[in-house]
Order: C-alpha cells, then structure tokens, then sequence
C-alpha cells in the first residue's frame, strides 16, 4: 500500500463522544470509500488534540488545518472540498491561534514534555507508542541504573507533585526505598476530583503506556513489585484505555515476571474510585482502596512509611509519573533548563471560562499568567475586560488583572497568597459575579465534605448560610469577616486538605471583591448576577 498523502486525526476523548464522535468517524470513513480516497487519505482516532467546547475536533495534516463541532452531515464537505479540492472549510475552521497541538511542533508558549504524544498517536496502539520511544526509560532503568541511581536522577531534576502539594518526588521515592519491609507499593492517584480540571483524564486517554511505563520506573526505584491506578469512576474512556493498555504491555513483556530478562518484576491493576472529591486526599484514597470509607487518615504515619494495607507507598499523581519517561532519557540537566531553578519542567494547565480558545495547554514553570490567558487562551471572548481568575481549582485563590505578570510556579504563587493546585485556570469576564461563584465553591465543599472531623463538617456549613444571607440581602458587614474567621479555623484544625484549604478562595475572594459582597449583603442590585435588589 502506497503512502497515504493526508491524515486526518480525530480526537477521540470523553468530550468527543458525549459529542457524537462515532459517528463522525463512521461518515468519515464512508465519505472516503465513496470519493475514491480510502487509500490516500488516512484517518487516525487520537487522544484530544487541545481546545474543549469545541465539540468532535479533527486536524488536516500535512495542511495543518482544524476544525470544530463537526456533525456527521458536516463530513462530506470537509471531504470534497479540503481532501478533494485543497480548499479548507471556513465555516468549521478553529482559529489557527487556538492552543491546539501539532506533531514535532512547539505552538507558541506551549512546551510538550507529558503532552508529547497526545493528539499525535493512537492511544490504544502500543507499537504508536514504541515508535515514539516509549519504554526506553524503562530499559535503561532497568539495564543500564541501579534504583539508587533511578531515584538520584529523579531528585536532581526538581520534579515536584503535579497534583498540588509540590513534594519532591525523588524525595517522597527515596523515603519509600529506604522504609524496611519487602512489601512496597506505587499508587497512582488519577482521581481528578478538582472542579475545572480534567489534564489527567485527558493524559490517560491520550497517552496511556506513558504513565505504565512511568509507574513500572518508579517501583524498580523503590522496590515495589505491584502498582494500582486509582481512576476516578466517572472515566469510563480512561479506564477503557488503561485496560488496553495493560494487557499490551503484558503481552510485549514490558510488565509482568521478569521484565526485559532484568530479574525485576512489576505489575499494575486499575481500580475505579468512588467518586467523592476527598479521595483525592492519598490517604483517603489508600482507604478507598483497602475497601474502606473514603476518610483522610490522621498524619503521621505518612504514606512513605506506612500506606496501602500499612506498607511504605508511593502516591504520585498522573502528570507528575508523565514527566519521569523523559526525565530518564533526557537527563536532569535537561529537565532543568525548562522552568525556573526552584520549578524545573513543565505544568499543564486547563484554561476554561470566557476565554475564546479554553483547552489543554502546556507550558514551562514560570509563565506568565497574563500568557496563559491572552497567548494561548486567545484572550477574553466578545472584547469583555477582566474581572478575575480563579486559579488552582475550587481550593484556589481568585487573582484580578493587577495580578496577570504574576508567574505560574509555586514559589511565586506563594508570593500572591495563591496556590498552582490542579492547575485549573478559570477566566472570569466582566459579567461574573463572585458572590455567586463563591457560593458554588463553599456548597461543592458542603457537599463533599466527609464528616469525619468537626472543623469541616460544621464550618462548611456554617459557611454556606452565611453566604446565603449574604446573597439575599440579609447580612451585616460583620458576616464576611465572621466568614474569614470561620476558615482560619478550618484551616488550622481540619483533618485533611479538604477543609484547611477553603480559607484560600473565601479570603482572595472577600479581600479583592469586598465592595461586590456588600452591596449583597445590603441587598443593592448586581449587574453581574442580574440581582434587582430588594
């Protein structure tokens, strides 16, 4: 068979197929049998390929070209008029400013380390992800390092917790291969409960064997024999992949007894969570998985020493195990010359709100919020001006645009009473109203709160009916600040994270948008939430 002289990539995610996108690819497929191009035109389901909202995505190579919101009656005009014709259909067209991704291509700001091979293979074949030299971390690791060696090369990187505590992760490794006892475990916590974040989900439909591969290192390092994925329930595409995934790694010998005849044996199992936003906590989810009530455990002992059924345990998250592969091949050296010196590599972000190209993006540590926004998330829809972002998911702090120069990493963060988090970046425009988007957090964590310590159970909801009387025009002054007083308690009392970190959203928030609060509270009218008042 000739060389087929286009491709057509087809995103083929969660999104894609709430959106229809079988469908799209079986009048795709028919399109090309009926115009003669079944044979020049190769179509290729992938993982997503960056924007969301967009509905079923696919790209035109070598012609660069994308589209969105494609319906199956769409089809046979891409077909005809770009694959027949050469001229690419305006009416379906993305914007070529869009944070989309292209194969062996820097897009602007955007640096593809974790995200290298997602929207550019096919996910659910392992011979795509060979070629792309998937598994050669996992062969010098276990041919040509020592674990020492392994971890070493890990902790000189810099690499810290994508998930949002930043560990050292060649610390949290070393810590477990030191711990006494043949019994060791790696988790990997996909459980992605954030609000406004999905990068995880979308890493695991994408790129599958890179987080195998990933958590096939990390045991050989601190001498585990067995690894779990925790994946949130609600990922059936992610699951479904994982699952492939595993029983083709299996079958090329690249898990299982023996691996590479190196004498190492590592084998993985994916277990679906149990959708509650605190199992998100490692130790909640360790809970989760030894058959318990997902409840955060009292700390110390920490993971390390005593984690899944009381053995020393590696947590990492998704996009902190897709940054080892590369780490291994390319060096520490490599690794960092991206970012800044105390934040080496790369973070990956989702933009959503009302931005005009939401999606997945990622991008050195150390970028520039005001980047983030108006390079790759195409700035404010409609010509509205900023009002605020709300950076690092529901347990973030909300900035304004005195805030936009401030640099994505956890130290500067730090600096701006703010958090990286999940690495959600929710863009609000000058029709949001704060009080209303406040009070869609504290009621998220009502909701999710697990009851078990007292600080949480009742601040949360003392915290909702304060808000409450708040957004009907029943309050005093005196409740915002009995609001902040309430999670400084949270914060220094609360079992887990769950609770301490709600007093970062409600200070930002009643600090930077005092005036819109009180006028509230005094039942004035809301141009933003179309309050009339009283």
């Amino acid at each position: 068979m000739r060389p087929a002289r286009a491709q057509v990539l087809v995103a083929v995610d969660e999104e894609a197929r709430q959106a229809g996108v079988e469908r799209v690819l079986a009048a795709l497929r028919e399109a090309l049998r009926d115009y003669g191009l079944a044979e020049e035109v190769q179509v290729i389901e992938t993982g997503t390929l960056g924007p969301s909202g967009q509905g079923v995505v696919l790209a035109v190579y070598p012609d660069g070209v994308f589209y969105g919101r494609v319906q199956p009656q769409d089809v046979r005009e891409i077909v005809e008029v770009h694959l027949l014709k050469g001229r690419p259909v305006a009416r379906l067209r993305l914007p070529t400013a869009a944070p989309v991704a292209r194969p062996g291509e820097i897009l602007g700001r955007q640096t593809r380390v974790v995200l290298r091979n997602v929207g550019v293979i096919d996910p659910e074949n392992i011979e795509e992800y060979l070629a792309q030299g998937g598994y050669e971390a996992l062969a010098k690791a276990l041919l040509e390092m020592k674990p020492e060696e392994v971890i070493e090369e890990v902790r000189r990187a810099g690499l810290r917790g994508r998930g949002g505590a930043g560990f050292p992760t060649g610390v949290k490794w070393a810590a477990v291969r030191q711990a006494p006892g043949p019994e060791k475990y790696v988790v990997c916590n996909a459980d992605e409960g954030e609000p406004g974040t999905f990068k995880d989900r979308l890493l695991l439909e994408g790129d599958p064997h890179r987080i195998l591969e990933a958590m096939a290192i990390a045991g050989y390092a601190v001498g585990a024999q067995r690894g779990i994925i925790y994946v949130r329930g609600e990922y059936t595409l992610s699951l479904r992949r994982l699952e492939r995934a595993l029983a083709q790694a299996r079958a090329y010998g690249l898990l299982g007894e023996n691996i590479l005849e190196s004498g190492f044996s590592f084998d993985i199992e994916v277990r679906p969570g149990a959708g509650a936003y605190v199992c998100g906590e490692e130790t909640a989810l360790l809970e989760s998985l030894e058959g318990k009530r997902g409840w955060p455990r009292i700390r110390p002992p920490y993971p390390v020493t005593r984690g899944l059924w009381g053995k020393p345990t590696v947590v990492n998250n998704v996009e902190t195990l897709a940054n080892v592969p590369d780490i291994l091949l390319r060096g520490a050296a490599w690794f960092r010359s991206l970012g800044t010196p105390t934040c080496p590599g790369t973070k990956v972000y989702t933009i959503l709100g009302h931005v005009r190209f939401p999606g997945l993006v990622e991008v050195e540590m150390g970028t520039p919020l005001r980047a983030l926004i108006y390079e790759l998330g195409g700035g404010l829809r409609d010509g509205r001006a900023l009002k605020a972002v709300l950076i690092g998911g529901a347990a973030g702090a909300f900035l304004t645009a005195e805030d936009l120069d401030v640099r994505l990493d956890f130290d500067s963060l730090a600096g701006k009473a703010a958090v990286l988090g999940s690495g959600a970046v929710l863009v609000m425009d000058d029709t949001a109203c704060i009080v209303d988007m406040l009070g869609s957090i504290l009621r998220f964590f009502r909701h999710e709160s697990c009851g078990q310590c007292a600080p949480c159970r009742a601040g949360t909801d003392l915290l909702v009916r304060l808000w409450e009387g708040i957004r009907r025009g029943q309050a005093q002054e005196e409740a915002l600040d009995r609001m902040v007083e309430i999670t400084e308690v949270m914060r220094q009392a609360s079992l887990c994270p769950l609770g301490q970190s709600l007093a970062l959203p409600v200070r930002s928030a009643l600090e930077k948008f005092r005036p819109e609060f009180l006028g509230h509270a005094r039942g004035a009218p809301c141009p933003s939430c179309r309050r009339e008042g009283p």
